[in-house]
């Protein structure tokens, strides 16, 4: 993915990579790391996970170990075959290759015997009390639990109950399986967690062997240890839950682990809740999951992110132990900095106006040399045609031109990019008074935008010839939320926040012929317009252009004035 000298190799320090430096010079571990990302498959990854991807498949790499790809699938009722998929693809558009591939589901056998065997060591029982039952009997901050009236079952009653629930004997939600550690300890999660519930319900890949299904945190240490994982590395809501990974592993007497915890990804103006994502989808707010405005690395991928961005973005916020809110825009940035480098340029009218060159020859068609980009040579030249009728943006003529419009206006002359300087000389209106098209004249010694005569003009503005510009559809695409994303509540009305602007179809958009044909997922530049991604939906006949950014970068503006 990265090399010496890339972008990518300066990296940021971080306290999780600290760590592992230490322990390979302490021999902690025999020297290895093994790290794994093990998403639940409930839903598409989205560009929160992105973080969690480069760290743990980063480390292994930079450290010469290993990382597994591992599906934390424990909840049938949620997970989907299509989701493993996505998920699979998406780690590799993000550029990394797992060591080896495993499901939470490949050790339902062997947690179960672990289970077993912690009834038979008196640490665990089973419980008859409901869900609201055990709430209410947790305790408070101040006050300890109350332990379950069903805590001091025997070994051999706690045997047959199990085995019992397992047989399916029981209905969902009857009976549970838990720990039996202290309900009086600070930290609620060990104040007798569940380990396995009832659930008959079909699993994507166990079918209906199972009806009782262990709980995360039961799964995920021991499941870390069957594959011996060296750093377990999560993010910081799971930082009050490593007492009880610990307590697992010590009392089952398998390979310990380390968890560590770092600060998961927000970004402003992003939903990043997978429930709500999934909401989204099923309430037809967006047209799926790959909807380009989704903050899913699917939907992403679809709008013309580059993984690299995503990559060089992820370093550079490094990692830490305080959770905060990154700005949109510093993603952005790290974008259009990828994109400018990358992406082939192009000329596209998004809000037509017509304008006709009056002294230019009546069937002359000029084929113009074009860059395909400045910022890399062997990206070489195109043809671009030129003729009397040209579109230019409505926003780059004003009949009453406002202080400091250095655009096309009556009596004024501005250069066409790769063509000619043209100057405004009449003014064509409809019945309501409106601009329909513009008169110009032309300078024949100016071609290539340069004047023999060594005149200046103050703008250049970009076009496309009105009898080959082809009709397209530019969906113009921006932020999905508004202020908030309603994350802090789950009963908040997130919806409410949904932009009614975030996508926006300009009704006669047309582009120069060179893109017709584009292949989709090819990137462009339309000049002065902003950058786009040739949707998977375009063909020929009707090519479709999802924006990806704009071309302003108030990022850097930020930037430059706070660091000087």
């Amino acid at each position: 993915m990265s090399s010496e000298g890339s972008p990518e190799a300066a990296r940021p320090s971080n306290f999780i990579r600290d760590i592992i430096i230490q322990d390979i010079q302490d021999g902690k571990h025999g020297g290895r790391v093994h790290t794994r990302f093990p998403p639940e498959p409930n839903g598409y990854l989205h560009i929160g996970h992105a973080k969690s991807i480069c760290l743990n498949f980063g480390l292994a790499r930079e450290f010469n170990g290993k990382c597994n790809l591992r599906f934390d699938d424990t909840n049938p009722a949620k997970e989907e075959t299509e989701y493993v998929e996505s998920i699979m693809e998406d780690v590799r558009w993000m550029g990394f290759e797992w060591d080896a591939l495993f499901y939470a589901s490949d050790y339902f056998d062997q947690l179960y015997d672990w289970a077993i065997q912690l009834i038979k060591d008196g640490k665990a029982y089973v419980c008859d009390l409901t869900p609201e039952q055990v709430r209410a009997t947790r305790g408070t901050t101040t006050e300890p639990g109350t332990p379950s009236p069903y805590r001091d079952r025997s070994v051999e009653e706690n045997l047959d109950l199990f085995q019992r629930m397992r047989a399916g004997e029981f209905p969902d939600g009857s009976r549970t399986l838990r720990t039996k550690i202290d309900m009086a300890s600070p930290n609620f999660n060990m104040r007798d967690p569940v380990m396995y519930r009832i659930l008959h319900a079909e699993h994507h890949r166990t079918g209906d062997k199972w009806c009782i299904y262990p709980m995360y945190d039961y799964t995920h240490g021991e499941s870390d240890s069957i594959e011996g994982i060296t750093h377990s590395i999560c993010t910081l809501e799971f930082e009050d839950h490593r007492p009880l990974y610990d307590w697992y592993v010590e009392n089952l007497g398998i390979h310990h682990p380390q968890q560590i915890e770092f600060d998961r990804l927000n970004l402003t103006n992003t939903l990043l809740s997978k429930r709500k994502l999934l909401l989204l989808v099923q309430k037809g707010y967006v047209t799926g999951w790959d909807d380009p405005r989704m903050p899913t690395l699917s939907g992403m991928r679809r709008r013309g992110y580059t993984p690299e961005a995503i990559r060089n973005f992820c370093a550079n916020i490094g990692v830490s132990k305080t959770n905060g809110v990154i700005e949109f825009g510093l993603l952005e940035h790290f974008l259009r900095e990828d994109l400018n480098k990358r992406a082939l340029r192009a000329m596209a009218v998004l809000d037509p106006l017509k304008v006709v060159i009056t002294n230019y020859p009546d069937d002359l068609v000029e084929h113009l040399e074009a860059v395909n980009n400045p910022e890399d040579e062997s990206a070489g030249v195109r043809t671009v045609p030129f003729s009397k009728v040209i579109y230019i943006e409505q926003d780059d003529f004003r009949e009453v031109p406002p202080k400091k419009y250095y655009r096309l206006s009556p009596g004024t002359e501005v250069r066409l990019r790769y063509a000619y300087f043209i100057k405004c000389t009449d003014v064509i209106k409809n019945e309501a008074g409106e601009v329909v098209e513009v008169h110009c004249t032309y300078d024949p010694a100016s071609r290539g935008g340069n004047s023999p005569d060594g005149r200046k003009v103050k703008s250049t503005i970009h076009w496309v010839s009105a009898p080959h510009a082809v009709d397209c559809e530019a969906r113009l695409y921006d932020q999905l939320m508004l202020e908030t994303t309603g994350e802090e509540s789950a009963d908040a009305d997130f919806t409410s926040q949904l932009n009614p602007e975030s996508l926006v179809i300009p009704p006669q958009a047309k582009v120069e012929p060179s893109v017709a044909a584009a292949a989709p997922g090819t990137k462009y530049q339309f000049e002065r317009v902003g950058y786009f991604c040739v949707d998977k939906v375009s063909t020929p006949e009707r090519p479709v252009f999802n924006r990806t950014v704009k071309l302003r970068d108030s990022w850097a503006k930020i930037d430059k004035a706070q660091n000087g």
